[in-house]
C-alpha cells in the first residue's frame, strides 16, 4: 500500500475542484451573442421591410434568424453543465426547489410580457387588457418548460441515459408528427398535430396568431424537441469541461458538429427542417451548427486570445440576459402608450405616434430608399441603446438574475 501525505491529497482535491470550475468566456460571449440577436431579429423598424437573413422562414428550412432561439436553448444547457455539479453535491430537495423556483419565475415572466403593459388604447381612450385574449405561451415559457424538463432529465438520468432520452424523444417526435398529423402534408400548417392539442388546451383566444390562423410556434407539443435542444447544450457543456483547453477536445467538438449538421440535413428529406413545428431534424441541424459555432469561439478567444471590443459587446449582454431580452420587449409597449398626434390623413381624421415609431418614420425611414436600410438602421439603433444599458450595469457589477 502506497502512502499518500494528506497534504498532497488535499492539494490534488483543489486541483481538480477548480478545472471544474474553469471559465470559458467563449460561452458567456456565445450566451451574450444569442441575446443580442434575439433582440435585433425581433425589432426591426418595419416587419415588412427586412433583409432575407433577418426574417424566419416562411415555413420549411433555416434562416440565420431561425438559429438564434435554438441557440439559446444551447446555451441554457451549457450554463447547466457549470450548476449541475452543485445540485448533486445537495439533496434532492434543494435541486426541486431550485428549478422549480427558476421554471415558475421565467414562465410568469413570460406571461406578464405577454400581457404588459395591462392597457392599450380603444376609441381614443385607455382599456384595460383582459385575460381573455392574452397569450400563454412565448419564448420565456418555453426557455422554462425546456430548462425544468431537461434538468430533471439531467439530474436523474445522468449524461448517458439523458443522451439516450433525447434522442428517444426526437424520434417519438417525428413519428407522432407523421402518424397523427394529416395524411399527406403532416408537417404543414394546417397538418401538424400539435396545433389541434394546443387549441383544445390552450383555447384559440389564448393563441398567436401571426400565421393568419391561430397557431403557436412555442406550442406545447413543439417544445418537447426543444427540450432536446438544452439536453444537447448540457452535454456539451460537460464535455468541454471534462476534457479540458486542448486541441483534443477543439477536434473532437467539430466532428460533433459536423456529424450533427450532416444528420440534420439527410433527416429534412422525410422530416423537413422547420423551427415554427420545431422538427427532429432542426434540432440535429442548429444543434451542430451551434456546436461549431461554440468551437470557433473557443479556438478564437480561449487559444488565440482575440478578446477585443467585438467580444466585450456581445459578453454584457451575457451577464444579464433575461432582465435585458424582457426589457427590450416590455419598453416598446409602455413607451407606445405615450402617443400623440403626428399629422392627420386625407379625412382630415387624426394619425397618432409614439416616440419609437416617429423615430422609424421621420429619421430611419429616409435614411435610403431601400425602406430595408432604413429598417436595419432602427433595429441597430435599439440594440446600442441596450448594449449601452448592459455595459452600465456591468461596470456597476449590477447582475439581475432569476
Amino acid at each position: 500500500m502506497v502512502y499518500k501525505p494528506r497534504i498532497l491529497t488535499t492539494f490534488k482535491y483543489k486541483l481538480v475542484n477548480m478545472l471544474q470550475k474553469e471559465r470559458y468566456y467563449a460561452l458567456d460571449v456565445f450566451r451574450g451573442a444569442t441575446v443580442a440577436l434575439m433582440i435585433l431579429v425581433n425589432n426591426p423598424g418595419s416587419w415588412g421591410h427586412i433583409f432575407s437573413p433577418l426574417a424566419h422562414a416562411s415555413w420549411h428550412g433555416c434562416t440565420p434568424t431561425d438559429l438564434v432561439f435554438p441557440f439559446f436553448l444551447f446555451a441554457v444547457g451549457n450554463a447547466m453543465a457549470f450548476v449541475m455539479p452543485k445540485f448533486e453535491k445537495g439533496t434532492p430537495t434543494d435541486f426541486w426547489k431550485k428549478v422549480v423556483k427558476r421554471t415558475v419565475l421565467i414562465f410568469l415572466i413570460g406571461l406578464f410580457l405577454n400581457w404588459s403593459p395591462f392597457v392599450k388604447w380603444s376609441d381614443g381612450h385607455l382599456v384595460a387588457k383582459t385575460w381573455e385574449n392574452i397569450r400563454i405561451l412565448g419564448v420565456l415559457q418555453r426557455i422554462a418548460i425546456c430548462y425544468f424538463f431537461a434538468s430533471v432529465i439531467v439530474y436523474y438520468g445522468k449524461s448517458k441515459m439523458a443522451f439516450y432520452i433525447g434522442g428517444l424523444i426526437l424520434i417519438a417526435y417525428w413519428m407522432l408528427c407523421f402518424l397523427l398529423g394529416t395524411q399527406g402534408h403532416p408537417y404543414s400548417l394546417s397538418g401538424f398535430f400539435g396545433n389541434a392539442i394546443d387549441q383544445t388546451i390552450l383555447g384559440v383566444n389564448h393563441i398567436y396568431k401571426g400565421e393568419g390562423v391561430p397557431f403557436d410556434p412555442e406550442g406545447l407539443i413543439s417544445t418537447l424537441p426543444a427540450i432536446v435542444q438544452v439536453i444537447f447544450g448540457f452535454l456539451v457543456g460537460e464535455y468541454i469541461q471534462a476534457k479540458g483547453k486542448s486541441f483534443e477536445m477543439l477536434a473532437q467538438l467539430l466532428l460533433a458538429g459536423v456529424i450533427l449538421v450532416l444528420a440534420g440535413y439527410i433527416w429534412d428529406f422525410s422530416f423537413p427542417i422547420n423551427k415554427k413545428i420545431w422538427t427532429s431534424s432542426y434540432v440535429l441541424y442548429t444543434s451542430g451548427l451551434a456546436i461549431i459555432t461554440i468551437n470557433v469561439l473557443i479556438y478564437l478567444l480561449e487559444f488565440k486570445n482575440s478578446k477585443g471590443g467585438w467580444s466585450h459587446f456581445f459578453d454584457v449582454f451575457g451577464k444579464n440576459p433575461l432582465f435585458i431580452f424582457v426589457l427590450s420587449g416590455f419598453l416598446p409597449r409602455v413607451l407606445a402608450l405615450l402617443r400623440w398626434v403626428d399629422h392627420t390623413d386625407e379625412k382630415g381624421e387624426p394619425v397618432y405616434t409614439s416616440a419609437l415609431p416617429w423615430f422609424y418614420q421621420h429619421i430611419c425611414k429616409n435614411i435610403s430608399s431601400d425602406l430595408r436600410v432604413g429598417s436595419l438602421f432602427y433595429a441597430i439603433c435599439f440594440i446600442a441603446f441596450f448594449a449601452l444599458l448592459a455595459n452600465i450595469l456591468d461596470k456597476k457589477k449590477i447582475y439581475i438574475k432569476v
